[in-house]
């Protein structure tokens, strides 16, 4: 890529996709990153050899990408205060703050702006995340295969056609690894229930995800195709599935994405009317 990027904030996010863009092959010096604070800057400067600024303004005067990666809570002030230089250099922007429509960002900026929104989540960190990601009309087919590179350089990347579906995207990757270190917790107190040590039943616990989330990846077979293959009629596995299954599982993990996504519309609308 020979595009020049601009991070407006530095915090955990944009610094796990900035060392993802570079061991992608982006070079580090067409890469700008800035924050009020200079000792916020410095560890990226040092770590990974990008450019750091405190001006918003002078960052984005030559950036071909601007990404947006504040708090939602200030996201308006930060917007509103760039609008002039943002308008005059009219980047590609790829927010990746939670909950803030395209619309909404765009008016915040001055409107006439081609938006991506991201919902990316904390294993991009690992440089294994999953981001759903949605493009406002005025993003033309060179920067939507832009904007895949820089997320792909920190994992799994899917477009959405309708806005609305980054709720569901919330749902199924945003909010889901708390889902997953919720079942650690479970099965880590079960194992010790069983007489295992903690520390024994959390790292098998954890080993056991990794093998099937990579075996499910690597598989032609669906989940269910997988789950069958595990279990022998009449033996162990079965019995703890049809435990699970009894239980209500299904309509657990439901209920629990429904209030997921419907939260996320919520904030949705109260961020927006910031």
């Amino acid at each position: 890529m020979a595009s020049r990027v601009t991070f407006i904030g530095a915090g955990n996010m944009a610094g796990a996709i900035i060392g993802g863009m570079i061991d992608s092959g982006f070079a580090p010096d067409a890469i700008t990153a800035t924050s009020p604070s200079d000792e916020m800057l410095a560890p990226l400067r040092d770590r990974l050899g990008i450019r750091t600024e405190t001006d918003n303004d002078a960052a984005v005067e030559q950036a071909d990408v601007v990404v947006l990666a504040v708090k939602p809570q200030i996201m308006r002030e930060v917007c509103e205060k760039m609008r002039s230089a943002i308008q005059a250099r009219r980047p590609l922007i790829i927010s990746v703050a939670a909950g803030l429509p395209a619309e909404t960002l765009e008016h915040w900026l001055g409107g006439e702006l081609a938006v991506v929104r991201c919902m990316p989540n904390t294993p991009s960190l690992v440089g294994a995340g999953a981001s759903g990601l949605y493009a406002n009309t005025r993003v033309e087919a060179s920067q939507r295969e832009l904007a895949t590179e820089l997320m792909e350089a920190v994992g799994l990347v899917e477009w959405v056609d309708d806005e609305a579906l980054l709720e569901a995207v919330t749902a199924v990757s945003g909010s889901a690894p708390a889902y997953f270190f919720l079942m650690f917790e479970a099965m880590e107190e079960a194992g010790a229930s069983l007489g295992l040590s903690a520390d024994t039943a959390r790292r098998l616990a954890m080993q056991t995800a990794y093998g099937a989330a990579k075996m499910a990846m690597q598989s032609d077979k669906t989940p269910a195709e997988l789950k069958r293959n595990v279990m022998s009629p009449g033996g162990t596995t079965e019995r703890a599935i049809e435990h699970l299954e009894g239980a209500g599982l299904r309509r657990i993990v439901q209920d629990a994405m429904n209030a997921c996504a419907h939260r996320a519309s919520e904030m949705a609308d109260e961020l927006g009317k910031r």
